[in-house]
């Protein structure tokens, strides 16, 4: 099967708002459309610079855009905050929003005390009335860390994609539930890494491109084992469990020097409006890029 993308510019994303957001490091930037709204809406994760073992790994910061998508005015304080206990005692980060008939889904990751990461969600009619609800997918599977959920809503059928730890390397899972909170069903992981290429140790989930139902095509996280991460794609079966074409080089690449300074790249979600794909992304863990790409089939 023929497909292709290219990444034709790269834009910085600029957010407006109170210093207590602007002087922290910025990153997992998730923006969607509301229908009928020309603008766009934001999510992104604000955490101290220079954080230490003992400050919160981060706070969800919400915020609007004109149509150019690259500007967000942000609200004057964050929308979801570490709890004074529990699975998010030390920081929220990673989230993804679920339009419902209700309102909304966001699904985020919560550090407790231990360090270790738990997939919750909180639910709302809109992003000023978010009320936490708790764990949304139990850490049965990973070592230490479930995060950065991907998701696919078609009735009352929920998938979700997920990344966790097992031996040294992130990877990929997908399970099959019945709402937010499951009960889920797990799934052989959809892919895994490439020995030898540049997704060969570790892979995290991205956004799902989903213009064409019968290919939704995931925007994919993935590094070497010294933690060099780029951005590739990866096309799937409608069901998300079979690989229909994946790409052989990143589309946004760590720097070619290995040894040289640590370089991420983290795709959190894509836009897709009359076939113009805006990817959404963070750099190095405190600088929000978007990336226009064109399809090449």
């Amino acid at each position: 099967m023929s497909l292709g993308f290219a990444v034709d510019r790269i834009d910085d994303v600029r957010l407006d708002g109170p210093e207590d957001l602007l002087a922290k490091n910025l990153m997992s930037p998730f923006a969607w459309r509301v229908a009928g709204d020309a603008g766009l809406m934001l999510l992104v994760r604000a955490v101290p610079p220079n954080k230490g073992d003992d400050d919160e790994s981060g706070r969800i910061w919400y915020g609007r855009s004109g149509s150019d998508g690259l500007t967000f005015r942000m609200d004057a304080a964050p929308i979801i905050c570490p709890g004074s206990g529990g699975h998010d005692a030390k920081g929220c980060e990673d989230p993804t929003v679920v339009q419902t008939d209700d309102g909304y889904v966001v699904f985020y990751t919560g550090v407790d005390t231990d360090g270790k990461g738990h997939l919750l969600y909180a639910t709302g009619a809109d992003m000023h009335s978010l009320e936490k609800r708790g764990i949304g997918l139990p850490n049965s599977k990973s070592e230490q860390n479930s995060k950065e959920a991907t998701l696919l809503r078609a009735e009352d059928r929920w998938q979700l994609l997920y990344e966790y730890s097992h031996d040294g390397h992130s990877l990929i899972s997908l399970t099959d539930g019945e709402g937010p909170s499951g009960p889920w069903h797990e799934q052989p992981d959809p892919f895994g890494p490439r020995e030898g290429r540049w997704d060969g140790w570790h892979l995290s989930t991205g956004p799902l491109l989903r213009s064409d139902p019968a290919r939704p095509v995931m925007f994919y996280n993935g590094a070497t084992e010294n933690a060099h991460w780029g951005i590739g794609w990866v096309a799937l079966s409608p069901d998300l469990r079979t690989v229909v074409a994946r790409s052989d080089e990143p589309l946004i690449a760590a720097p070619p020097d290995p040894s040289g300074p640590r370089d991420i790249s983290f795709a959190a979600s894509v836009v897709d409006t009359e076939g113009t794909i805006w990817l959404y992304y963070s750099r190095n863990d405190r600088e929000l890029k978007r990336a226009t790409i064109r399809q090449l089939d």
